[in-house]
Order: structure tokens, then C-alpha cells, then sequence
């Protein structure tokens, strides 16, 4: 087995893995991003809504809300930069009926504890002249929310990281680690031909592995357990009548079942919540369901009453590794302070909204490593 001293190890080439993997090239580590997976991106990365959010659901000062507000806003103007394919397109978060409407006060306190000073209150003419197919009673306009062509961006990350030192590995499942006397960590990665790696800074951005790769370390305190939940996405058969994304008012803890748009204009709804019975992420069948559909027609239609008949198709799911036991669980950062060891940082719930967030949580995880030099 051949055997390297390495300076950084990020777990994950997810848009997360590579936004780090970039912000720790350009601090001049040349980290080895090991992806277990043959390509870079395959599983939550690839399988989301492609929404840059606005930073209006989450809770005040929770990691989410922070992490968010500040990514937003430094993600547009990386794709400006970088001319990743992206668009400002805003949104509309719809009342469908009287009693709804109080949710939009709600709903806009919140944004405006967590920063976001840009949102206009829309009665039902406001919106019908803005989005005609629309029937509600009103709504919150968000401007600063938009789409964007996520491989694109992972590329665009991957690109520059590269052109500063760091090396993306794929078949590199870490499969056994354990953390040495004066601090580095240890892992065993690959599989026919694995790689024993001594490294003094490793990022775990695993995404829904991430739980799994910090139990093979032996030496890291236990990890926050995980659940699972599963969204489904129908697209739409035709084109769609909206140049904005559209998100009915939030019920039962979720967000509804929403319109969004993609780079080409192909509308498509969800995710839905389907929270699975177990938590391996080697199990999940990301079959949609087509029965499903059922629910989602009744749901648009409270929106948007002239859905045809059988236009939602079937189209692909995604998973959301959730910290398990809180209502609305938080994105956790683990550094030094969380599990004791110096340059190291273990992430875990990373989901929506990752991708808005990632540059932001790169700083964030940049700076933690870089303080333990």
C-alpha cells in the first residue's frame, strides 16, 4: 500500500466539498479532495433544486440564515466573475385563500431578522399583473432569489481549485482513519489499489455520508445522528406561464410543493417530503413514485387552478441528510471547540441551502483550519 504525508484531505466533491477544497487551495494548501463516487457531484449535489434562496425561512442566527444571507450574494457575484450560467429571477411565496395571508407577516418577520431587506408585500391584483396565470391572494415578492446551473458551478469551483494545487481523487472511498498522538489523522482510501494518507488538516463535506466517515475514525467523538428525508420532483410536460418561481405559503413545517424554473426555462415541482424509515444512505431508492403525483396536482392547483390534467411527470428525487431530533435542524460546523482536535472540521446536515451557502461555509471551514497551523 503506498503511503503519502499530505497537508489537507477533503471527504466529498459535492458543491460544498469543492467550494472548500477551492478556499483552502487559495490559502495555499494544495488539498487532495477524495470523492468515492467515479465523478465529482453525483448524489445531493446533483439531485436539488438549483435554487439560489434569499435567506427567508430559517431560523434568526442559526448557521443556516447566516451562512445563506452572506453566500448569496458572494455565489452571484462568482458566477458573474466566472461566468457560471445563472439567473436573478426572483420569486413569489403565494397566499392561495384569506387565511393564508397572515403567513406572509410571518413569514416576512422572519426574513427580516435574518437580513433580508428586500421584500415586497403584493396583494392579489399586484400579482395577477405580474404573473397572470396566478390565482391568490397575495404574496411576498423576493427579488434577490434566482437559479443557477449547478454542475457548472462545481465545475467552475473544481477548475480553480485545481489551478492552485489541489487534486480530486474519485473511486476513494475512505474506509478506515483514526486520529495519531500529535494530531494529523490517518486515513485508508481507495479500493483495488488503496492509499494510506497522513494528514495534518481533513474535511469531512461528505454529505449524506458524512456520518458514516466519522464513525470510521477511530478518535472522534460520536457524530449527531442523521435522518433521511427523500424529495420527489414531477416536471412539467409543457411550458410553463411563469417567468418567476413560485412557493406557496409554508404549511407543516415544509416550504409546499413549488414551481421552479431551470437555465432553459423547463419548469418542474417539488421537493415534496418523504421522510425515509431508515438512515443509510447506501439503500436509498431514488425512484419517483408516479402515484405521487396525485398530491402534487391538488397542491399546484391551490395556486395555480389551470394545471392541465395529466401534465406533471415523473422526474428525479433527491435526499436531505437532516440532523435528527430538532423541528428545524441546524447546518453543524464541528471544529476544535465541538470534537478537540486542531485543524480538522466535520460537517454535518448539509442540506438546502448548501449550494446558496457554500462559498460562505468554505470561508468558514478555511478559517478553522487555517487556525490550526
Amino acid at each position: 500500500m503506498d503511503s503519502y504525508d499530505v497537508d489537507a484531505v477533503v471527504i466529498g466533491a459535492g458543491v460544498v466539498g469543492l467550494a472548500i477544497s477551492r478556499a483552502l487551495a487559495l490559502e495555499g494548501l494544495e488539498p487532495l479532495i477524495l470523492e468515492k463516487n467515479a465523478v465529482f457531484g453525483e448524489e445531493t449535489s446533483a439531485r436539488n433544486s438549483e435554487v439560489i434562496h434569499a435567506g427567508i425561512y430559517y431560523d434568526a442566527k442559526s448557521l443556516k440564515a447566516l451562512h445563506c444571507v452572506a453566500g448569496r450574494e458572494k455565489l452571484y457575484a462568482y458566477c458573474q466573475k466566472h461566468s457560471v450560467p445563472h439567473k436573478r429571477c426572483g420569486k413569489l411565496i403565494v397566499a392561495a385563500d384569506d387565511t393564508e395571508v397572515a403567513k406572509l407577516d410571518v413569514i416576512a418577520a422572519k426574513a427580516t431578522a435574518n437580513g433580508v431587506d428586500d421584500l415586497e408585500t403584493l396583494d392579489k391584483e399586484q400579482i395577477r399583473a405580474l404573473e397572470s396565470a396566478l390565482d391568490v391572494s397575495g404574496g411576498l415578492l423576493s427579488p434577490s432569489t434566482g437559479i443557477i446551473d449547478s454542475h457548472a458551478l462545481m465545475l467552475a469551483y473544481l477548475g480553480e481549485a485545481e489551478a492552485h494545487g489541489a487534486q480530486l481523487v474519485t473511486n476513494a472511498m475512505v474506509e478506515y482513519g483514526t486520529v495519531e498522538a500529535d494530531g494529523r489523522i490517518t486515513l485508508i482510501a481507495g479500493g483495488d489499489t488503496p492509499l494510506r494518507l497522513r494528514a495534518r488538516h481533513v474535511v469531512n463535506a461528505a454529505g449524506l455520508w458524512a456520518q458514516d466517515v466519522a464513525a470510521r475514525i477511530d478518535g472522534l467523538p460520536p457524530c449527531p445522528p442523521r435522518t433521511l428525508v427523500k424529495g420527489n420532483y414531477f416536471s412539467l410536460n409543457t411550458r410553463a406561464p411563469f417567468s418567476r418561481l413560485i412557493y406557496p405559503a409554508p404549511a407543516d413545517g415544509g416550504l409546499g410543493v413549488h414551481l421552479t424554473l431551470d437555465m432553459a426555462g423547463r419548469a418542474k415541482f417539488g421537493p415534496d417530503t418523504e421522510w425515509l424509515d431508515h438512515s443509510d444512505p447506501a439503500n436509498i431508492d431514488y425512484t419517483v413514485d408516479p402515484a405521487r403525483g396525485n398530491a402534487f396536482h391538488d397542491a399546484i392547483r391551490r395556486y395555480w387552478p389551470g394545471l392541465p390534467d395529466a401534465a406533471l411527470v415523473p422526474d428525479y428525487a433527491g435526499v436531505r441528510p437532516k440532523i435528527t431530533g430538532a423541528e428545524y435542524p441546524d447546518f453543524r460546523i464541528e471544529g476544535a471547540r465541538q470534537h478537540g482536535f486542531a485543524g480538522h472540521v466535520m460537517l454535518y446536515g448539509i442540506e438546502s441551502p448548501g449550494l446558496t451557502a457554500s462559498l460562505s461555509i468554505a470561508e468558514a471551514v478555511a478559517a478553522l483550519v487555517m487556525a490550526g497551523r
